[in-house]
């Protein structure tokens, strides 16, 4: 869908604006202005989804009351210290941006004013442990649908249990959990990423 997005508007603004002044940023990443072309248009389109605090999805519980009625949405941008977007796990932070709109989508209008904005930033060791919540929701997914689907539960399990895999469960346990950090604020997340290999072995 955002391949479609991008050939849709960069074709009609380059229809307004002149093809070679129309430039497409392809990421989600920190733009500086700075460095732009100003005798250019750019635009810049990435993936949200909608973003809910935990109370929220206590009250939020069909698809459809995940999807009606959503003004604050969040997209995440993968970083390291030294500039690249992807590197190993012990060096893979994670940069969510959560957007605010003016109005709740769905909407008269399909392009909303953003009115607010705001970051965190995840360690790598929360990047593992976000990760393996997601793997643990994934698998309780395929183990409890109704009726049973062998072929999503085999992808699921070859996913996240197979040796093969980069950067999996197994990888995760063996960056972050071969030795008990001396830092009490690592310790912290050291043991909640240790919770969640609980829940997922149990899984």
């Amino acid at each position: 869908h955002v391949g479609v997005i991008l050939f849709t508007f960069q074709g009609f603004y380059g229809q307004c604006f002149g093809e070679d002044a129309v430039e497409v940023i392809k990421d989600s990443a920190p733009v500086d202005r700075t460095k732009l072309d100003p005798n250019k248009a750019y635009i810049q389109i990435t993936f949200v989804e909608p973003y809910f605090d935990e109370y929220e999805m206590k009250d939020r519980v069909t698809y459809f009351e995940k999807n009606f009625n959503i003004c604050r949405f969040m997209y995440t941008t993968p970083f390291t210290k030294d500039g690249r977007p992807r590197g190993e796990l012990s060096e893979q932070y994670k940069r969510n941006t959560i957007l605010t709109t003016m109005h709740a989508f769905p909407y008269i209008k399909t392009r909303i004013n953003v009115i607010e904005r705001e970051e965190f930033v995840l360690t790598p060791i929360e990047v593992a442990i976000e990760d393996m919540r997601k793997k643990t929701q994934e698998l309780t997914a395929a183990t409890n649908q109704e009726p049973p689907d062998a072929k999503m539960l085999q992808m699921v399990l070859q996913g996240s249990v197979g040796a093969t895999v980069n950067q999996g469960p197994l990888e995760v346990a063996q960056v972050f959990l071969a030795e008990i950090p001396a830092d009490p604020k690592l310790y912290r997340h050291h043991n909640k990423l240790r919770l969640c290999f609980k829940e997922f072995i149990m899984r």
